[in-house]
């Protein structure tokens, strides 16, 4: 069993490991300005972006959950995998060869390290099935499946398209001369356990590999090619992993994530071929589920690519078949349409051909004409539920306004609520105020306004429900947050704040507390020694004194070292303490200057954070004063009042240097 991770390697890592290259593989991140990025958080759903990047620290932080932490922090929180994983995973990437303390020489992963290993399988695995497609006879059924869904050797290769053999044990063999254990295949879903030992999962079928969105094969669809294959299932996928999980990957997401951010637009097809097709017709924005319904997970992976919020909103497309299965598929879909803050279309071809097939059919020209005629899904659901009813009776008008009018009143858009209700009337021929008292008595029924879907979970503005972006953020209007430590209280004070007590730099009680210690976060090079004055009774919060003492334990600013390495410090030094939360907003909130700061702005900062504590003496000595008798207690009274002047004059100097910085 390997020892620790020697922290020279640790720290490597971190400097090799862009945080900006690997959280965007998960999120699209756009320019904040200040050599800050944003985008919507992946750790919780929220209404607009509060996720943010600072990659010159080499650290982020979300305002709305407060999650935060460096690249190492990052990946262990989205692959849900411990710290050593984490390193490994990053390590792997950037081609660095880890040493454990046990011993100098690089040393074998330990069993719970699996990432890195089934990752390495895939890949494995991946370049092996290529090999296989060009090079064995047997796999001339796969391609001439390609051949005849239009499909050349390039285009296999550039999706990595493969073969797996039809022997029991071919690719099992392969990886274990590769290295790899019994364990580790099983574990990736490569290799099954059968009474005869271990065989391969796939055998004899045209293979896809399913990458993440960094690029990584994690698993793979295996499409049926041969009469007598005892699994009849016209698609296999790999089963679920440790590294993978169906509801939460999308096929294509590796080629499409950077014109999905690029061009606001993800088009959600049906198959790997069709993937396959609209890529090479131009349209490559497209990704596909991987064996499994569209859902919930797959939308927010959706979200974060599209940078899709209140106030930027893009576009998800989805193509279905034209047959029932589709018209059912639509009705799904549009049942998660709340998901998203996008305008969601549906694009079908009228003659019920899918992308692939249309491009076989037609050329590359139709499958960007079928994604260019989409329609709004809510239009073409309507659509649907219109078709089950004779509107030429009366009778049956009145039925299909009943049922339309249930999805009228669940449309996202509160505006488009009175467009749609006289699109309505337009298709029923009836009279529009009809048609919106039918509406408004199905808005009743379901306890919900016209405009708000009555579905719970929705997370409508104001709903109170989680990624509503309502209650309980900091700062906000609805939150206890930092009040609920009391202004002046006495830091040395055995305290531990809630979660919710986060103090938010709107928070004009701590505004120059937490200017302060951002620059000495991000800047200590401008704070040096003068920061080593300040103790913790100049911070009136709780985890703001604790952060400030951390920092002196880490060396102070002075001795900081460079960039994410003194962030690290600081966070390594407050140990298990809740402040520690806060850490990372420091190191990647924006300084309010519009320029970069200097020394001189510095200085004048913690001149002014020294003010305040001095005013705060000053008030409190004031109130003794008012309380003590000079007759009864004349050497005391001479005490305390000399010490007020003292300390006038000292505010007044202090005064002085914060207005030379114009703080």
């Amino acid at each position: 069993m390997a020892g620790r991770i020697k922290e020279e390697d640790i720290a490597l890592v971190r400097e090799r490991a862009r945080i900006d290259d690997v959280v965007g593989s998960y999120v699209t991140l756009k320019n904040a300005g200040g050599g800050n990025l944003k985008g919507l958080c992946p750790f919780h759903d929220e209404k607009s972006p509060s996720f943010n990047v600072t990659p010159s620290r080499g650290f982020f932080y979300c305002f709305g959950c407060q999650e935060g932490g460096d690249v190492i922090d990052f990946i262990q929180k989205i692959d849900q995998i411990t710290f050593s994983e984490a390193v490994e995973t990053l390590a792997s990437k950037v081609g660095i060869q880890l040493r454990y303390e046990d011993s100098g020489a690089p040393v074998p992963r330990g069993p719970g390290n699996q990432r890195p290993r089934l990752v390495e399988a895939h890949k494995v695995a991946a370049e092996f099935y290529v090999d296989q497609l060009f090079g064995a006879a047997e796999a001339a059924p796969g391609r001439q499946f390609l051949d005849k869904r239009g499909f050349d050797k390039d285009a296999a290769v550039h999706f990595g398209v493969g073969f797996s053999p039809r022997g029991g044990d071919v690719l099992t063999n392969h990886l274990r001369g590769r290295g790899f254990t019994n364990a580790e295949l099983v574990a990736s879903g490569l290799s099954a356990d059968g009474q005869r030992g271990l065989y391969d999962r796939f055998r004899g079928r045209l293979m896809w590999p399913i990458r993440d969105a960094s690029s990584d094969v994690i698993g793979f669809g295996a499409r049926r090619l041969f009469d007598d294959d005892r699994i009849e299932a016209k698609y296999l996928n790999t089963p679920e992993t440790p590294i993978y999980k169906k509801s939460k990957v999308l096929y294509g997401v590796d080629l499409a994530r950077r014109e999905i951010a690029k061009g606001r637009q993800a088009v959600v097809v049906e198959g790997y071929t069709d993937v396959m097709a609209c890529h090479l017709a131009g349209v490559q924005t497209a990704v596909a589920t991987c064996g499994t319904a569209f859902g919930d997970d797959h939308a927010r992976v959706l979200r974060q690519l599209l940078l899709d919020h209140d106030q930027f909103r893009g576009e998800v497309i989805f193509t279905f078949d034209g047959d029932e299965a589709g018209q059912r598929a639509a009705l799904k879909a549009f049942a998660g349409d709340q998901a998203f803050a996008a305008q969601t279309y549906v694009a079908v071809e009228p003659d019920g051909l899918d992308p692939c097939d249309l491009r076989l059919e037609k050329g590359d020209a139709a499958v960007r004409e079928l994604i260019g005629r989409r329609v709004p899904l809510y239009r073409f659901v309507l659509g649907n539920v219109l078709s089950k009813y004779d509107l030429d009776r009366a009778d049956t008008r009145v039925d299909a306004l009943r049922d339309a009018a249930r999805l009228v009143i669940s449309i996202r858009d509160r505006s488009k609520v009175d467009a749609f209700t006289r699109e309505l009337a337009g298709h029923l021929g009836m009279d529009e105020d009809q048609v919106r008292s039918e509406v408004y008595r199905a808005a009743a029924r379901q306890g919900a306004a016209p405009g708000q879907s009555g579905r719970p979970g929705s997370g409508q503005p104001g709903s109170g429900q989680p990624g509503s972006g309502q209650p309980g953020r900091p700062g906000s209007d609805q939150t206890g947050g930092a009040a609920a430590v009391q202004h002046g209280q006495p830091v040395g004070a055995p305290q531990q704040p809630r979660r919710a007590d986060v103090p938010s730099p709107r928070d004009q009680r701590y505004v120059i507390e937490w200017d302060a210690l951002k620059v000495a976060m991000q800047h200590p090079n401008l704070v040096g020694v003068a920061f080593d004055e300040l103790d913790d009774h100049d911070f009136t919060h709780p985890w703001l004194a604790a952060i400030r003492t951390a920092m002196a334990k880490a060396g102070g600013p002075a001795a900081a070292p460079a960039a994410e390495a003194w962030v690290v410090a600081v966070r390594d030094a407050i140990g298990n303490d809740p402040a520690a939360a806060v850490v990372g907003a420091l190191a990647v909130d924006p300084l309010r200057l519009g320029r970069e700061p200097d020394e001189q702005y510095a200085q004048a900062l913690l001149a002014r954070l020294q003010e305040l504590t001095c005013a705060r003496r000053i008030q409190d000595l004031k109130s003794k004063l008012q309380r003590t008798n000079p007759i009864d207690r004349p050497d005391e009274y001479n005490r305390m009042f000399g010490e007020l002047i003292a300390l006038e004059a000292y505010k007044a100097e202090l005064r002085n240097r914060a207005i030379s910085g114009a703080i």
